[in-house]
């Protein structure tokens, strides 16, 4: 049995690493020093892994980013967190499909495919039910009936098929999801009572002489519900989150990306790059609101904001929840104005005011290219912006030059310090005064 006595009761010197308060080196009775310090060894063994990581990121980027999401399908935020970084990457994630999903996400291409094991309300079960079903129909289920006929439906349940639906994993049979959801009311009955059939070994006159080539004619006379039209794009993307867990077919704010730029926002995946205290702008939706009274007893809330690159906390206190609150409502898009506020670790956006992003202006200038260079016009334009200007942090309107014509025009913004409070007084100036000057809302874009 090996005696250990503490380096300090023989009075030799404590070794300590870095980080760790007290000494924990131990002198054993055989002269020999024992120790669980951080060696060179275990140095080298991370330098590795880093190395052999960042090289497969580099090489192989699809394919290493696909291994991070099937490590990580039972995590959404994680699957979230990889999805944003692959978009920036500039890789595609493409949403379910029963006819070519995996279990795990699939690298095909320049491109990944989403895997089953991610969607929400499929188990293992589930899962392999759905791949041994699509091994009998030879790799492809043809339609909602077919699919539903040769999976078990006690196993892929409704609620299975609904998130399937939802996410677009059928959106290569039929892209219409409102009348696949409405179909499922009739659908699933009519493959119950078929496959209660065939265990029992009934067959309808319509099945006899049935072969493979021509199987799918009976999945032709399978009911169908009316016509209906497909769920408008908001609400088709709202309803892929809440069963997926977030947006992937495309997030709602893609849309107005480009535009809105002119505002020079910051995505929400870099609040922690930015300064504290630091003034920003960003484009977001708000997902979810949390109003508050103050000791005072004046109205507050906290809001979770979105946008394609992720989330973040918003405060609104009372004195601008007065002017905002109006504005404060799930699922609508804005351009905020704010401070960065770090604290605890924690990064948060404290809100100072907002505007919906589709009541956004500019103010276009069209000049030529004397009026442009010429000393006299370029007072007089600087002089009309700044008086327009007044209270810096109540401009929110930005002034867009157009210089030129044709294909030799050039699109000039002017810096923060040149926008405006409103728009149409500064174009009434701006015209007063001989320049062409005209409004065009934000979303409108450049052309």
């Amino acid at each position: 049995m090996v005696k250990i006595i503490s380096s300090k009761s023989l009075g030799f010197q404590s070794v300590y690493d870095i980080g760790v308060e007290t000494d924990h080196n131990f002198l054993l009775v055989n002269g020999l020093v024992a120790s669980n310090c951080f060696n060179k060894s275990h140095s080298t063994a991370y330098a590795y892994v880093t190395y052999q990581t960042a090289y497969l990121k580099a090489n192989y980027p699809v394919e290493y980013m696909t291994a991070l999401l099937t490590a990580s399908s039972d995590n959404q935020d994680k699957v979230e967190k990889y999805r944003e970084n692959c978009q920036k990457m500039g890789i595609d994630v493409q949403p379910p499909d029963i006819n070519h999903s995996q279990k795990d996400f699939t690298p095909i291409g320049n491109k990944i495919l989403f895997g089953l094991s991610a969607v929400r309300n499929l188990g293992e079960g589930a899962i392999e039910n759905i791949l041994k079903a699509r091994e009998e129909a030879k790799g492809k289920f043809s339609s909602l009936a077919n699919f539903c006929s040769l999976v078990d439906l006690r196993v892929v349940n409704r609620r299975a098929l609904e998130t399937l639906i939802y996410c677009g994993g059928f959106d290569k049979i039929n892209s219409n999801r409102q009348q696949l959801i409405k179909n499922l009311d009739l659908v699933i009955p009519w493959s119950q009572k078929r496959a209660k059939e065939k265990e029992s070994g009934q067959m309808n006159i319509f099945d006899i002489g049935l072969n493979n080539d021509n199987q799918n004619s009976e999945f032709d006379q399978a009911p169908s519900a009316p016509s209906t039209e497909d769920f408008s794009l908001p609400e088709k993307l709202k309803l892929e989150k809440e069963h997926l867990g977030f947006y992937v077919s495309e997030h709602p704010l893609k849309a107005m990306q480009k535009s809105a730029q002119i505002l020079s926002p910051v995505n929400l995946s870099t609040l922690e790059e930015q300064k504290n205290k630091q003034k920003i702008s960003a484009v977001v939706m708000i997902t979810m609101i949390k109003h508050h009274t103050t000791k005072k007893g004046d109205p507050m809330a906290f809001l979770t904001l979105e946008d394609a690159s992720g989330q973040s906390e918003g405060v609104v206190f009372p004195e601008t929840y007065q002017r905002i609150k109006d504005l404060l409502r799930e699922d609508i898009y804005l351009i905020i104005w704010g401070k960065i506020d770090m604290k605890d670790e924690k990064v948060q956006i404290l809100i100072d005011d907002a505007e919906m992003i589709d009541n956004i202006k500019m103010v276009m200038i069209n000049l030529t290219l004397e009026q442009a260079t010429n000393r006299v016009s370029q007072n007089s334009l600087k002089g009309i912006i700044q008086e327009q200007s007044g209270d810096k942090s109540k401009a929110k309107t930005p002034i867009i030059a157009i210089i030129g014509k044709g294909k030799q025009r050039q699109f000039v913004r002017l810096g923060l310090n040149y926008w405006v409070q409103n728009e149409t007084t500064t174009v009434d100036a701006l015209n007063h005064a001989g320049f062409d000057a005209y409004q065009l809302p934000l979303m409108s874009g450049l052309s």
